[in-house]
């Protein structure tokens, strides 16, 4: 007890779902009763309920995390991917857990908080980093706008008029070019995310590439194409076509005028994820897409 009154975790949560709340409140209970501070924003603090001893921070700022040793997030994808806007900035580990549908980004679910509560207060986790990607926006040779995103950025079209012409290129050297709704650039954890939905190929986290991802594209040749981590992927828009937009994890946005060039290579800044399993990614994607495994019998011995 007397040990874990110096550690602190900052606590995220979806206060907009009923769920989160009560999710919430048993994490801060659960925690402060065995002696780990907790620290929340300010303006969630009304919503969860919180007791006197949570620390309130009033701006949701990478500082904000700092003396933290863990970041723990409750809701759905949305809620986990602004969790990683704070720990990728803080450096601090986040440890997801899931009240949406999916949730690959979680360790966790709803039923599993007891157990959540137990392995940070003995530290019973490990913490690997999941590569992002960096993302530079040119016009005329110069830079107008820069970001990043750790599933994807997404290249596409900002009305349902007409369709996005562009040219892809990698390495420097063009590709193909067509007409399409858009394009997705992906890392490997985003191959689960919107270039899924895109008819990209799954990716396992541990395998370092980069996806550029064609969607609804008018083309005979517009495959998905699987990269090097070191490879520095670029779509550019034509002149002639109306603006474009930039989307950044769903989150982040901007708009690209005509004869943008949008580049993507290997984020300089992982994100940490705090891991309570080691089970497979294989039972993972199983579980998380009810994927129909009766009949396997599995290798012999």
């Amino acid at each position: 007890m007397t040990e874990n009154r110096t550690r602190t975790v900052f606590l995220l949560a979806h206060t907009g779902r009923p769920a989160a709340i009560r999710s919430a409140e048993l994490v801060v209970k659960g925690l402060l009763r065995e002696g780990i501070g907790v620290r929340v924003l300010e303006y969630e603090a009304s919503d969860l309920h919180v007791p006197d001893e949570v620390e309130l921070v009033a701006e949701a700022t990478p500082d904000c995390l700092e003396g933290c040793e863990l970041l723990i997030v409750l809701g759905g994808d949305g809620t986990l991917l602004r969790g990683a806007e704070f720990a990728r900035a803080s450096g601090v580990p986040m440890l997801g857990v899931n009240l949406g549908s999916v949730g690959f980004l979680a360790e966790a679910e709803r039923d599993d908080l007891d157990k959540v509560v137990d392995r940070v207060v003995s530290k019973a986790y490990e913490v690997e980093e999941r590569m992002t990607v960096d993302v530079v926006v040119h016009r005329n040779g110069d830079i107008v706008h820069t970001d990043w995103a750790l599933n994807e950025a997404a290249v596409q079209k900002a009305g349902a008029e007409k369709l996005l012409e562009v040219v892809l290129e990698i390495d420097g050297r063009p590709v193909t070019g067509f007409g399409c709704d858009g394009i997705v650039l992906s890392t490997p954890t985003g191959s689960t995310a919107y270039a899924f939905s895109a008819g990209g190929p799954v990716v396992w986290p541990e395998v370092e590439a980069l996806l550029m991802v064609p969607i609804s594209a008018h083309a005979l040749f517009a495959k998905p194409l699987v990269t090097s981590p070191n490879s520095v992927l670029a779509v550019e828009l034509l002149p002639h076509i109306p603006p474009g937009v930039l989307w950044c994890d769903g989150r982040r946005t901007f708009e690209l005028p005509p004869g943008a060039r949008v580049e993507v290579r290997r984020g300089a800044v992982p994100v940490r994820l705090a891991r309570l399993h080691h089970a497979s990614f294989t039972d993972r994607l199983v579980a998380k897409f009810a994927l129909p495994v009766s009949g396997w019998r599995g290798a012999r011995h």
